[in-house]
C-alpha cells in the first residue's frame, strides 16, 4: 500500500482521511512524473548540437499556447477535483461533531499540555474538577470532545495516530473530537514550533477498554458512585483524566 508508511490508524475518521492523502499522493505524484518526464525529454530531442542556432518562439500562435493552457485546466481540474472529494471529510472533522461522551478542557502552555476534567457534577468550574498534565486518559469507542486554548503562544496538538491536528491559538477556544477505536498509548506532540523546549512538549493518550475505563473511574471518584450506582454518561463524564 502506498501508504503504508503511516503511523497505525486508530481514528474512526481516520480512513477517510487517508482516503483523501492517498489522492492527492496519486494525482501529484502522476503529474510529476509526467512534468519530470517530459522536462528530460525535451533536454534530450533539443540538446544542443553543432551547427544548431536557437529559435525565439513568441507564443502567440494558439498551437503554442495550448502547452500554457492546457496543463492549466487539467491542473485547475484536479485541483477542483481534489476538493469537491476532500469537502465532506472536512465537514466530518470539523463540522459535524457527534455528541460527545467526555468533554476535556486543554490548555497549552510552553511547554507541556494541562487537561482539566469535570468531576462527578459533569460541569467545570467546580471543586470536584480535576487537572492533570502530561495525561490525558479517556475510553475507547466513545466521542471525546477538547476545548482546546493556548495560554501563550501558538501551539497545535497533534497524534498522528488519530490522523488529528489542530492549531491553538491564545484569547480563542477551539473545539475538536476524536474517536479512539483500539485502547492503548498515542503520543501526543506539538506540531508547531513554540519555542526553545518545542522538541520536549509531549504528552500521552492513554485509550482504555470500557471495563478498565470503569475501574479507573471508581479508582479516582470513590465517593461520586461513579463506578457503580451513576449512570454512564455521568461516569465518563466524570472520569475525563487523572493522571495516569
Amino acid at each position: 500500500m502506498i501508504l503504508s508508511w503511516l503511523p497505525q490508524d486508530v481514528s474512526t475518521f481516520g480512513p477517510s482521511i487517508d482516503s483523501v492523502l492517498k489522492l492527492i499522493i496519486y494525482v501529484v505524484g502522476t503529474a510529476f512524473v509526467l512534468a519530470e518526464g517530459t522536462l528530460l525529454a525535451f533536454v534530450i530531442l533539443y540538446r544542443r548540437r553543432e551547427g544548431g542556432r536557437a529559435a525565439f518562439v513568441p507564443g502567440e500562435s494558439l498551437r503554442q499556447l495550448a502547452w500554457v493552457l492546457i496543463p492549466v485546466v487539467i491542473v485547475a481540474f484536479l485541483d477542483v477535483a481534489i476538493d469537491v472529494r476532500a469537502k465532506p471529510v472536512w465537514d466530518l472533522v470539523k463540522e459535524q461533531s457527534p455528541t460527545p461522551a467526555l468533554t476535556v478542557k486543554l490548555e497549552a502552555l510552553q511547554f507541556g499540555w494541562e487537561f482539566t476534567y469535570p468531576g462527578p457534577d459533569g460541569k467545570f468550574g467546580t471543586p470536584n474538577d480535576l487537572v492533570q498534565t502530561t495525561f490525558l486518559t479517556v475510553p475507547a469507542g466513545q466521542v471525546i470532545r477538547l476545548l482546546m486554548t493556548s495560554k501563550d503562544v501558538i501551539h497545535s496538538f497533534y497524534v498522528p495516530q488519530l490522523r488529528l491536528r489542530q492549531d491553538i491559538i491564545p484569547g480563542r477556544e477551539i473545539p475538536a473530537w476524536f474517536e479512539v477505536t483500539q485502547p492503548g498509548k498515542y503520543e501526543i506532540a506539538c506540531s508547531q514550533l513554540c519555542g526553545n523546549s518545542h522538541f520536549a512538549m509531549k504528552g500521552i493518550l492513554r485509550v482504555l477498554t470500557p471495563e478498565e475505563y470503569q475501574q479507573w473511574v471508581s479508582q479516582h471518584w470513590p465517593k461520586s458512585g461513579a463506578g457503580a450506582g451513576k449512570s454512564a454518561s455521568s461516569a465518563r463524564s466524570s472520569a475525563s483524566g487523572t493522571k495516569g
